[in-house]
């Protein structure tokens, strides 16, 4: 890893401001509001007075509270978990959709939507406050009540960002969750939060052919006692299993809403949404965010690293189900900024297809993956030069690291060598960024500026001393209005999580490094969890998935490299006696890990063998194993009970390519 990070040395700066984007762009007028000279100085006050930050950016960039707060930041319960913006009253709603609906951009697009068949919806402010209101209302006449969970389980369809504004106006929960999982990882999420009502569709186009979803819903709903009700929106017309009593129209939700609701007034620490996030042991984790938090630290971030201001149109590749889907949806609309939601993939008709989305809709901030833009290099430049996208005006990367030719391949052909690429760097339980490129500074292919402004960011060696030119543990050091809550119904968890090595500093659990001139790169997870195309599943939910089969003992989940997706799930399987090994066993437990978590998380890889490397305690020793089966040095061993565990795991892989 060591090695990885000073292979970024060589690099020159790729891109430079010029003096007009400086001063124009929302951070360089809030530099010069406040008296700046650059994002160090903003960020060095920023660390000593995050309740000043706070306060200044939120009115610099027009957040609209129903009620004027008294004070910033309440630090009575400790950093662990502060409390934002005390007296004052915020709904999201009402400050992403409502003030905007009554005001000057009611008319400017807050919603465009394209599906995968090219049917296409644009829905103003206006427009979109009218449907956010029957939704809102109807929700009502369905039981749902302040506090209630709703769970998500929908493509990228405008109906998917209604139902985020009009459960947040009514006070509910969102659980949003990935569109392509598997019944049992949908209803993991559904009972960990309780939820009453689920929304999904009939189904999607994919690649051209339908894919069934109400099915999946029906099941989950059978694992779930706590849902009451199951939404339907009709996006293909199919024809499907009907429960009266459980099953409710989209359309109908809206006729019992007709005529909309006032927005209510909520404590700015209202829940507003549970994400869950895979973490290296147990269920996974239900990251808490409220009404003041995640949206507001996702307008923040939009605004100050992405230059995004009213009237603009952020499309940003992704689904609901992470956490890019909801900080869109949420953030972009809170600076009087429109959406853009596409139900497709990238290169289905035609690889041109994200760059004729941008040229249609007149996109001005697009985003993507560094595997989405590694699966797109090998159709060449032709398909973006195809369509003319004079309104692009700033690029955007998250989910995993960069490396070098991808990078310049999406700064040159798609930005043609003119636009920043502010790559971005967070989790879900930040509801943002911790580092990230700034359209007031200049950018080194693959690096990240610094510190997002109000993120108190450090990389620190084992014993929590501060380290540059040397890789570390990414480290946060002050707190902000997105940091969850904490883990639903499980503080214990969060506190040992972020909180468990130093008190009062955040480890986040990413490899982290800053050069020589000051530009900082993450290095990929200081844990086991493992990220394909920028997904996070934690190995726990694999291993369950595996060991549900009959003749699965025991099995461990690792992530190896992966020139396309950044890692591709490889497992370990110890088979009960008499079990048959074999190709037709391995494709057997690939299909059963898709089955439940869903087919972008299907294994690449599984291994047999006849035991795991385990402590003397019985837990697995996922980064042993992968290291064997990398053939990587195995470090620090002391805790190994059995080390034929280890070599026979070095004797069935070796060198991996691409492989730190």
């Amino acid at each position: 890893m060591r090695d990885d990070a000073q292979s970024f040395a060589h690099l020159e700066i790729a891109w430079r401001p010029d003096e007009a984007r400086r001063k124009e762009s929302v951070l360089g007028r809030f530099l010069a509001q406040e008296g700046l000279r650059d994002v160090a100085e903003l960020s060095a006050r920023a660390a000593q007075d995050p309740a000043w930050f706070w306060d200044a950016s939120v009115k610099s960039l027009d957040i609209a509270f129903q009620t004027p707060y008294s004070q910033v930041l309440d630090l009575s319960r400790g950093p662990e978990f502060p409390l934002w913006f005390r007296g004052g009253r915020f709904n999201v709603a009402h400050a992403g959709i409502d003030v905007h609906a009554s005001g000057e951009l009611s008319q400017v697009t807050a919603l465009a939507w394209e599906g995968e068949d090219g049917a296409v919806r644009r829905l103003s402010f206006a427009e979109l406050r009218v449907e956010v209101d029957e939704i809102a209302s109807g929700l009502r006449q369905l039981g749902i009540e302040q506090g209630d969970a709703i769970g998500v389980y929908l493509p990228m369809l405008p109906e998917t960002m209604i139902i985020a504004y009009a459960a947040a106006k009514i006070g509910a929960i969102l659980v949003p969750t990935f569109s392509g999982y598997g019944a049992e990882a949908v209803a993991t999420r559904l009972r960990d939060a309780g939820a009453k009502l689920l929304v999904t569709a009939d189904g999607f186009w994919r690649r051209g052919k339908t894919v069934a979803m109400k099915e999946t819903a029906d099941e989950a709903r059978r694992l779930s006692p706590s849902v009451q009700h199951v939404a339907v929106v009709r996006r293909l017309g199919r024809d499907v299993a009907w429960q009266e009593g459980v099953d409710v129209d989209w359309a109908e939700i809206a006729r019992m809403g007709r005529g909309g609701m006032p927005t209510p007034l909520l404590d700015p620490e209202t829940t507003l949404m549970i994400i869950y996030t895979s973490g290296t042991t147990g269920r996974p984790k239900g990251a808490v965010h409220a009404h003041c938090g995640f949206p507001v630290k996702a307008a923040q971030d939009l605004g100050h690293a992405f230059d995004v201001r009213p009237g603009d149109l952020l499309f940003w590749y992704t689904d609901m189900g992470w956490m890019m889907g909801p900080w869109a949806i949420y953030g972009a609309p809170l600076l009087g900024a429109g959406v853009m939601l596409f139900e497709g993939t990238p290169d289905y008709p035609g690889p041109d297809r994200l760059w004729q989305i941008i040229a249609k809709h007149g996109v001005t901030h697009f985003g993507i993956s560094p595997t989405a833009v590694r699966s797109l290099m090998p159709h060449g430049a032709e398909p973006v030069r195809r369509w003319p996208m004079p309104t692009l005006r700033v690029l955007g990367s998250s989910g995993e690291p960069w490396n070098p030719d991808p990078w310049r391949w999406f700064f040159e052909v798609v930005g043609g060598s003119r636009l920043p690429i502010i790559n971005y760097s967070g989790g879900t339980e930040i509801s943002g960024g911790i580092v990230g490129c700034f359209p007031t500074e200049p950018i080194k292919p693959c690096s990240f500026r610094g510190p997002i402004p109000g993120i108190s960011a450090d990389v620190v060696d084992p014993d929590g001393r501060s380290v540059r030119g040397e890789v570390g543990e990414l480290v946060l050091r002050s707190v902000w209005p997105g940091m969850t809550r904490g883990f639903w119904q499980d503080d214990a968890r969060y506190l040992e999580t972020y909180y468990g090595r130093i008190p009062g500093v955040w480890y986040h659990g990413d490899w982290a490094y800053v050069d020589d001139d000051g530009f900082w790169y993450i290095l990929g997870r200081s844990d086991d969890t493992i990220k394909v195309a920028g997904k996070r599943v934690g190995p726990a939910e694999v291993e369950s998935a595996l060991v549900a089969h009959p003749d699965v003992k025991e099995a461990a989940a690792i992530g190896l490299p992966d020139p396309v997706k950044g890692e591709t799930i490889a497992c370990f399987c110890v088979l009960r006696e008499g079990a048959l090994r074999g190709e037709e066993m391995a494709q057997a437990l690939k299909e059963q890990v898709a089955s439940v978590l869903g087919k972008s998380l299907k294994p690449g890889t599984i291994v047999f063998v006849a035991e795991l490397p385990h402590t003397r305690n019985g837990k697995i020793l996922r980064r042993l194993a992968r290291q064997a089966y990398l053939g990587q040095p195995l470090g620090d061993q002391s805790a190994l009970e059995n080390p034929a565990a280890l070599e026979a795991l070095a004797a069935a892989g070796g060198p991996h390519p691409g492989a730190l």
